[in-house]
C-alpha cells in the first residue's frame, strides 16, 4: 500500500479567493459555483452552512439568508492541486437565483 501524500495547503488566487463547487450530497448534482476567501471558509466551517464572498458586492453572503434556501454543509474537500473546493451540502431549496435546482441548466450544444 502506498502512503497518501499529506494534503496540500489551500491555494487562494491573487485576490485571496478560491472557487467552491457546491454539490448535493444525496443526488451528487452540481448545484452552483461561488467564491470563498479564508474568512468565508472559516465562517462556513463555524456555522455549518455555506457563506461565500461576493466579488461584485465585496461582501460576505450567507446562501439562503433572504430566500430561505440555505445549504447545510456535510463535507468540504480540497482538490489535488489545493486550488478548488468541493462543498457537499443538503440544500433547503433551489440553489439558483432563478429558482432552478442547479445554476447549470443551460446546455451549450456541440459544434457540428
Amino acid at each position: 500500500m502506498t502512503p497518501i501524500d499529506p494534503p496540500l495547503p489551500i491555494r487562494y488566487d491573487d485576490a485571496g479567493l478560491i472557487p467552491a463547487i457546491v454539490q448535493d450530497v444525496h443526488t451528487r448534482q452540481v448545484l452552483m459555483m461561488a467564491w470563498m476567501n479564508a474568512e468565508s471558509l472559516r465562517r462556513t466551517l463555524a456555522c455549518g452552512e455555506t457563506i461565500f464572498w461576493s466579488r461584485s458586492r465585496q461582501e460576505f453572503w450567507h446562501k439562503g439568508a433572504t430566500s430561505g434556501h440555505t445549504q447545510k454543509v456535510c463535507a468540504i474537500h480540497l482538490d489535488c492541486d489545493g486550488d478548488t473546493l468541493l462543498v457537499e451540502v443538503e440544500p433547503a431549496g433551489p440553489a439558483c437565483h432563478t429558482g432552478a435546482i442547479s445554476c447549470f441548466f443551460r446546455p451549450i450544444p456541440p459544434n457540428r
